[in-house]
């Protein structure tokens, strides 16, 4: 599985439809949507997902109000019953066969987080996204009490470096609370990482933020920046809920090596300020950005460590426009950019390229 900062020939995203989604905020959503559609089709193609020929027209009609390009846009007319590709889309791979580079794609189990019942729709995106571009696919199975099972997975709940270490948190994938895969142990998870995506190191963390509705996705803690560096959320205030669970994967990642046994390098990203929307926490956090071609898209909320959180990225990746959308109103879906995209691979038949390592961040 490659990192998401190597060279991407598309983006994935499913266009909002469901206000239930967004209760009483959804009328700027598009709008969100149509801001993360203008850059990304500056530097890549974009596939966006809408359920019907209706939907097409009136995605085209707010892009169209939004001075978006659309040489860059390909619409697919696929039915989804939520918005989040990254969980529910194909995990794509780059593999090399017969001496010719091509990209192959997985199909893992998606089933609402174990938590929604609503979920079918978007159980089938996998396997037709990986049509639409002509990649072979896999459905990850795990012998589970003497028999074979469908592996359920979603994207948010993982992050790798692409040389073959994956983080991920024991609160999403081990809790058999959340029955995500009853049965499975952390032996047997380490073992589908290595036969599907080719890892052979992987980081437990342990808990994830506060208002994650997913129960742990790695992906608003803690994120690969480079084959050895790592962004860690860090809440520096004590009565914070979220103080002590990020202080104690910050510890774990301080003391992680990588698939080489090399130790990491480890840079804090502060959380901002707690989004309280309705009585509910949100799960605000900057670790959400989506790495595009000489893009980084950043959530900020209006809030006195965007520019820092936003300083500290655009020290990491120096070759890259790193840019902040607003997402007070988008957070109330309980997602951010990371969880709405879904990077496609670009085959390359030059020698992969890595993110050059900048010591601008500072290292704790």
């Amino acid at each position: 599985m490659p990192a998401e900062w190597e060279p991407h020939a598309a983006t994935w995203i499913a266009w909002p439809r469901n206000p239930n989604d967004w209760p009483g905020r959804f009328q700027p959503i598009p709008w969100v949507y149509a801001e993360i559609v203008r850059h990304l089709s500056r530097v890549e193609g974009v596939h966006i997902l809408v359920n019907d020929a209706v939907a097409r027209a009136r995605a085209q009609k707010v892009l169209k109000a939004a001075s978006v390009p659309t040489n860059q846009i390909s619409f697919h007319l696929w039915p989804t019953d939520r918005v989040w590709t990254r969980d529910s889309g194909a995990i794509f791979l780059r593999r090399e066969r017969s001496g010719k580079k091509e990209i192959a794609a997985t199909d893992w189990k998606f089933n609402a987080w174990a938590k929604y019942s609503d979920w079918k729709r978007d159980n089938l995106i996998a396997a037709k996204m990986a049509k639409a571009i002509g990649a072979e696919i896999f459905e990850p199975l795990a012998e589970i009490n003497g028999k074979a099972v469908r592996v359920v997975l979603e994207g948010g709940s993982i992050d790798v470096n692409g040389q073959g270490t994956l983080l991920t948190t024991e609160e999403c994938l081990l809790s058999e609370v959340q029955q995500r895969n009853p049965g499975l142990s952390r032996e047997g998870i380490e073992q589908v990482f290595a036969d599907y995506l080719g890892v052979t190191k992987v980081i437990w963390l342990k808990r994830g933020i506060a208002g994650d509705d997913t129960h742990g996705h790695v992906d608003d803690i803690a994120r690969f920046v480079a084959a050895d560096t790592v962004v860690a959320a860090i809440e520096e205030n004590r009565a914070d809920e979220n103080h002590l669970p990020l202080a104690e994967n910050l510890e774990l990642l301080k003391a992680a090596d990588d698939q080489d046994s090399r130790r990491l390098r480890v840079v804090g990203l502060p959380m901002p300020a707690p989004v309280i929307f309705k009585g509910h926490r949100l799960p605000a956090s900057y670790a959400n950005f989506y790495i595009a071609n000489g893009l980084v898209l950043v959530p900020t909320f209006n809030d006195p460590n965007d520019i820092t959180a936003l300083n500290i990225l655009a020290g990491l990746f120096p070759s890259r426009k790193v840019v902040g959308i607003y997402c007070g109103d988008f957070i109330w879906g309980l997602g951010a950019i990371h969880c709405m995209t879904q990077q496609e691979p670009k085959v390359s038949t030059t020698k992969d390229t890595k993110e050059r390592i900048n010591r601008k961040g500072d290292e704790i």
